[in-house]
């Protein structure tokens, strides 16, 4: 209870919420570290894994070699960045965490994107095709559209560990929530500690509910809110 009561007296103290090192500062630090790599992973990993899901070929080779990312720590990939970064002239702290966390999120976004237009039923493809529909058509208008919960799952649960791993990057002098856990480890400040993990928590759980709320949004009735298939697919009278 007395660690409780002083995690409280921390969040209440008004110094830290200023300056560099309070919580507002940390806290956006750790969104943008967060956003950008989770943004650049999206963007590498969903056009290619729509375009192999699409063609069918080569997809399962390249979702394995893209898991293999999985096995690698994160804090390993960090640690084998900065001696390049250092040598680049890229200074230490963002450039290392960021290569991680791209790391980090490109297997799920890009296994859910693969496997969001394969699943796709071959019925519905080959019923499109045979209405006339290009391939630039099937992919546009059928399946993205039936694929997109899944893709956005996947960019869901990569920015989540995106997130929640963004705090190792304190351990190579980046900001972040994750100073408020190392400097607390650091100084033996257990208050500090356990504050800077609620606020990793808090983001964590904001982020996945915030993805959560999208997706209902954009994919209320089962497919993009909005979405009309092109006119060759209507049914003719």
């Amino acid at each position: 209870m007395d660690l409780l009561a002083d995690v409280l007296a921390w969040f209440i103290d008004p110094d830290n919420w200023q300056g560099s090192t309070g919580i507002p500062n940390r806290t956006l630090e750790h969104m943008r570290l967060s956003a950008m790599a989770t943004a650049v992973a999206a963007a590498v990993a969903v056009p290619s894994g729509v375009l192999l899901g699409h063609s069918g070929r080569g997809g399962l080779i390249a979702v394995s070699v893209v898991n293999i990312g999985r096995a690698i720590p994160s804090f390993a990939i960090i640690a084998l960045a900065l001696p390049f970064s250092i040598r680049a002239g890229l200074g230490i702290g963002f450039w290392p965490t960021f290569l991680a966390l791209v790391l980090l999120a490109l297997p799920p976004i890009f296994t859910n994107s693969f496997t969001a237009v394969r699943s796709v039923g071959a019925e519905v493809v080959e019923a499109a095709r045979g209405m006339g529909m290009r391939e630039r058509e099937v992919l546009l208008g059928i399946e993205l559209p039936l694929g997109g919960p899944l893709i956005l799952t996947g960019i869901r649960v990569a920015a989540v560990q995106v997130v929640a791993t963004a705090t190792l990057g304190a351990l190579v002098g980046w900001g972040g929530l994750g100073r408020y856990i190392i400097d607390g480890f650091s100084v033996q400040d257990n208050v500090r500690v356990f504050a800077g993990a609620l606020l990793v928590a808090a983001l964590a759980i904001l982020t996945d509910v915030a993805f959560g709320v999208t997706e209902r949004i954009l994919f209320a009735a089962g497919g993009l809110r909005g979405h009309r298939p092109p006119a060759r697919m209507e049914r003719p009278a």
